[in-house]
């Protein structure tokens, strides 16, 4: 809470606490003072056995480092027994992004005849004309959208202008004007930009059943490493900026990235279009 971390964030720490606090129980040690540096080895090793993804591994040692550091300053326990343990690093894998050709198909798949549909397609375009996580497209109000941008709601409370494209604009317009109003009918009054069908704030869980039913529908996968998540059409959004000569400083603003470093990793994708386009087109390249 006083670092500003997200709900969802706070939430997943909490479920990583949980469970390696279930972990020491069962072994006996109710006290953080009596924790060895051994148990917490111990627990990373089962998390790996148990089929946890690295990432996830890393992020669950991470919060009981976190942990054991609070007990010392709290003086809770005299030795820090997590201080030598080091999570596992992450492995690099690049962002899979949509080409241009799927992006379009993807978002023509909305029927833009009915008010859920209206919402669906403001939604998709409005995640892939921002590069918008889905936690704060889902979050953004009315009040935060403008003509021609619209104010994020990002990570450890930090906010940011984006501006919307004309493709987003429109599909936004024709929503608040053909379709949110009769969806807001049905609630109590929300701010919400994005409403269910009961007229209260879309969830991030019915936001990706709206796209994994359109990736469906256009043979997208929506399954596996490569499926297709919201986060796909923001890694898609930074990629074609930088195909398109964007700079990236700019992009970084605009992802709300704290580092340019976590920005880069989408210059590699773009170096790899570069490298498949040469193999398959360069009379030399084989």
């Amino acid at each position: 809470m006083e670092r500003g971390l997200s709900r969802n964030t706070l939430a997943s720490y909490r479920r990583d606490l949980q469970r390696y606090a279930a972990e020491l129980a069962e072994a006996g040690v109710t006290d953080l003072g009596e924790v060895r540096p051994a148990d917490v080895t111990g627990h990373l090793a089962r998390l790996r056995e148990g089929g946890l993804a690295s990432s996830s591994a890393a992020r669950a040692i991470s919060a009981v480092r976190g942990l054991h550091r609070f007990a010392v300053r709290e003086r809770l326990a005299g030795q820090d027994a997590a201080a030598d343990i080091r999570p596992p690093a992450p492995p690099k894998r690049l962002p899979k992004a949509l080409d241009v050709d799927q992006v379009g198909r993807l978002l023509a798949v909305p029927d833009t005849h009915s008010p859920l549909g209206l919402r669906d397609r403001a939604l998709l375009e409005f995640l892939y004309g921002t590069g918008a996580r889905i936690s704060e497209a889902v979050g953004a109000d009315i009040d935060d959208l403008h003509e021609e941008d619209v104010i994020l709601k990002g990570k450890g409370g930090k906010s940011r202008i984006v501006p919307i494209g004309g493709y987003a604009r429109n599909a936004l317009d024709a929503y608040r004007t053909r379709a949110r109003p009769l969806l807001i009918e049905n609630g109590r009054g929300t701010p919400a930009i994005f409403l269910n069908a009961r007229g209260g704030r879309l969830s991030r869980q019915s936001a990706w059943t709206v796209l994994h039913r359109c990736a469906t529908a256009v043979g997208l996968p929506v399954e596996g490493p490569y499926a297709v998540s919201p986060h796909t059409l923001r890694h898609s959004y930074a990629t074609h900026l930088l195909d398109g000569g964007a700079d990236v400083r700019v992009v970084q603003e605009l992802l709300g990235h704290a580092s340019v470093t976590t920005t880069q990793v989408y210059t590699l994708v773009t170096v790899e279009r570069l490298r498949e386009v040469y193999a398959t087109s360069h009379p030399r390249a084989r």
